[in-house]
């Protein structure tokens, strides 16, 4: 036993490799793991404090526990025996299909990443582009929804900026977990959505078994408290007006639930923009009849760079006012005819966004000028006029100044070529009438 074994030094270094990953994995990794957690447990505890709606359980768990929930969930079981059965499939097949979709569509949220950089990011970037106003909200009927509740913020699809707009205006209420589509699912912003909290959907998927798994994670997620944001509007608004609902995250949300457990409370949530940076490419996806859009990621870099250039100069100016506001809360418990008919609620809801979607100056401008071709006290009349009809609607003013605002709005659309000024009279541009009606477009049905 005690005869020296000689061996060759290539083996030797092997044997010392495999040791020091044996021993990091057993003991040394899971130590730094668990003092990164404790301290990550200790700085969340400390930041529920400032939140006006703590972070749930539900989201600090870890991400393969919660891939390990979904899949072994028995309605995800059936779908993948099912699955299994009508296409000959084995079951194990299936069910690491169902595996795939469940690591495809569950977050890893960071509470470090989301109130760290994130809204640091978004608090940056949403003043750089915008002028950030609040619109209509009351803070007493934000702060009187019950503290146990599931809230979900419904809102109106203007551009890839309203995740931005609303996450920094919304951190010192919570984290909100989003829905993204296939877009987002590139590295790196696919890890970066999913330390946001956010997770994917297949927009078009018809497979059932994806279809199960999402349905049961969106079912899991509310019962466990977690604030959502989604957009029921499916997609970007092509021609910038409130678009139908579509009822399948709504759908999944209310299914099976037990108000008497926990209620659920809908925010509708307005945003407008004086200008939305996608304008050009989501009015070039209407006009070629579907959803391509023409942005890839040399125009994005072009565009991105062009704006650096512009700021170097000292010829940048942001993209005039971006505005959010809240409605008041629908509850569940108090609305519980709403719960049986998804269609009914997706409609009440969208309703309800509609009506508090601010008016900003630009997209008003540009509805009287689609109305009639104006001189400049012409269109300060009909701005006086439509502000009267508006009366119950957010109408910001910059400066609480009306003829400021015909100013601000008139001065976005002539700059952009938008509009003429032909003598004295003000005329859309024929080349350029489907941005203008683009913008009119956003508080058209509030008139």
């Amino acid at each position: 036993m005690s005869n020296p074994v000689t061996l060759p030094l290539w083996m030797f270094l092997l044997i010392l490799v495999f040791a020091a990953i044996t021993f990091a994995s057993h003991f040394l990794f899971p130590s730094v793991r668990w003092f990164f957690r404790r301290r990550m447990e200790r700085a969340v505890k400390q930041l529920n404090t400032r939140l006006q709606r703590p972070i749930e359980p539900f989201r600090l768990l870890r991400r393969y526990d919660l891939i390990q929930r979904l899949i072994y969930d028995p309605e995800v079981t059936r779908a993948v025996v099912d699955h299994a059965r009508e296409t000959g499939m084995r079951e194990d097949v299936a069910f690491e299909q169902a595996r795939r979709y469940a690591r495809e569509i569950v977050p890893s949220f960071s509470a470090f990443a989301y109130f760290g950089w994130g809204v640091r990011g978004a608090r940056f970037l949403s003043r750089a582009l915008y002028r950030v106003r609040l619109g209509h909200h009351d803070p007493r009927e934000l702060a009187g929804i019950d503290p146990e509740a599931t809230v979900i913020f419904v809102m109106n699809h203007r551009s890839n900026m309203d995740y931005v707009l609303v996450t920094h205006l919304a951190a010192d209420r919570s984290a909100l977990s989003y829905a993204v589509g296939e877009w987002a699912q590139v590295w790196p912003l696919s890890q970066l959505f999913r330390s946001m909290g956010a997770y994917f959907i297949r927009r078009k998927s018809r497979d059932a078994v994806y279809r199960k798994v999402l349905r049961q994670y969106v079912g899991q997620a509310t019962r466990g408290g977690v604030t959502q944001a989604i957009f029921p509007e499916g997609g970007l608004s092509l021609d910038g007006a409130l678009a139908k609902p579509k009822l399948g995250l709504l759908s999944y949300i209310v299914e099976g639930l037990d108000l008497e457990a926990r209620d659920v409370v809908f925010v509708p949530v307005g945003l407008n923009y004086d200008r939305v940076l996608e304008d050009k490419v989501l009015i070039g996806a209407a006009e070629a009849g579907g959803r391509r859009f023409n942005a890839g990621i040399g125009k994005v870099t072009r565009a991105i760079l062009r704006q650096i250039w512009l700021r170097l100069r000292g010829k940048y100016h942001r993209f005039g006012y971006a505005a959010v506001s809240f409605g008041a809360p629908v509850s569940l418990r108090g609305h519980p005819d709403l719960v049986a008919n998804p269609e009914v609620l997706a409609e009440h809801l969208m309703a309800q966004v509609g009506q508090v979607i601010p008016v900003l100056p630009v997209p008003l401008v540009a509805h009287l000028l689609l109305e009639n071709d104006l001189d400049r006290a012409g269109l300060e009349q009909a701005f006086l006029a439509a502000l009267d009809r508006l009366h119950s609607s957010h109408v910001h003013l910059p400066r609480a100044d009306k003829s400021y605002a015909v100013e601000v709005g008139l001065r976005a659309l002539t700059e952009r070529d938008l509009v003429a000024k032909q003598g004295e009279i003000y005329r859309v541009n024929k080349a350029s009438r489907k941005f203008v009606e683009f913008y009119a477009n956003s508080i058209r049905h509030l008139f």
